[in-house]
């Protein structure tokens, strides 16, 4: 072997990602999607006007209530729900609650559709994660099945 192969060799090696358990790759996309959520949170607390209609009680002309709250609760623990789900569950299991917790977190993301350009981005970027993570888990191959054990 010569210089330039086992140099070309090398470039090749560098440039190979490093594969990853499923569930561990699965995992790190829900928490992709939690942290992205709550970076456009904090994002938009940092705009005057969005405070200033934050302290009158409604946001985009809708009464902040109790129920309003427990459902915008109930909406990211499912999320973080899916961070450890996704690390726990075998693959039988983790195949139809992924799909529920994709599902459910479009579905929620599209009753709020982005307002501005900076939420459009977030909301571009968590379907691409969710789209990942829908692929991942139905082209998931069977001889795989089981989480690894240390």
């Amino acid at each position: 072997m010569t210089s330039s192969q086992t140099s070309k060799n090398s470039k090749e090696e560098e440039l190979k990602m490093r594969k990853l358990d499923p569930h561990t790759l699965l995992s790190a996309l829900w928490l992709f999607i939690l942290l992205n959520i709550i970076f456009r949170d904090i994002h938009q607390f940092l705009l005057k006007s969005h405070l200033e209609m934050l302290l009158t009680g409604h946001y985009n002309g809708t009464p902040i209530t109790d129920e309003l709250m427990l459902m915008g609760g109930f909406f990211a623990l499912v999320i973080i729900s899916m961070v450890l789900l996704s690390l726990l569950l075998e693959r039988r299991w983790l195949r139809p609650v992924s799909a529920f917790g994709v599902i459910f977190t479009a579905g929620s993301a599209v009753m709020a559709p982005p307002t501005d350009l900076d939420d459009t981005l977030h909301f571009g970027v968590a379907f691409c994660a969710l789209a990942a993570i829908s692929w991942i888990t139905w082209r998931w191959p069977d001889d795989q099945a089981m989480p690894a054990r240390p």
